[in-house]
């Protein structure tokens, strides 16, 4: 059972090791969702969001709120009939899960002063890999290297740890 459990566990550290950790990215930057004068499109154009990620949304929930839209009522600044309402504390985040846009925005007119955002979700590079990939000679010899090398540190543990048992 032990030695199944640290499979496990190596198993998922090597895919962090090679795929990275996820990033939390606050809404807004330092000014987060209270103010009409950032440009969360601008924001968002500058962030590389990617599956696994987490948005950080920071606010008065006295005032202010976030719902996941569609994109149609992203665009017209409809707050009915929403997918989901994010609000719960004032200091909410959510995770990206799959890769595509996700719409956000405030309801109770502040989406009209431009407190709304569309954030591109992209699956993370090194798990969304370019057919060429597949056909480059190239590239074959190092991946072949570094993924023996993650077999060899997982045999290498299971090793040290059956004869520790």
């Amino acid at each position: 059972m032990v030695v199944t459990a640290s499979m496990a566990v190596m198993g998922w550290l090597s895919v962090v090791m090679v795929v990275g950790s996820p990033v939390l990215h606050k809404v807004g930057g330092s000014k987060g969702w209270i103010n009409h004068d950032v440009n969360y499109t601008e924001w968002s154009a500058q962030e590389h969001v990617y599956v696994g990620d987490w948005l950080m949304f920071m606010f008065d929930k006295r005032y202010f709120n976030v719902l996941e839209v569609n994109k149609t009522s992203y665009e017209s600044c409809i707050d009915r009939d929403f997918i989901t309402n994010v609000t719960r504390g004032g200091r909410d985040v959510v995770q990206m899960t799959e890769g595509r846009t996700y719409y956000y925005l405030s309801g109770g007119g502040h989406c009209f002063h431009g407190m709304k955002v569309a954030v591109p979700v992209q699956q993370h590079p090194s798990l969304a890999p370019s057919p060429s990939m597949f056909f480059s000679s190239s590239l074959l010899p190092s991946v072949m290297c570094s993924c023996i090398w993650i077999i060899v540190a997982n045999v290498v543990y299971l090793v040290n740890l059956v004869i520790r048992c």
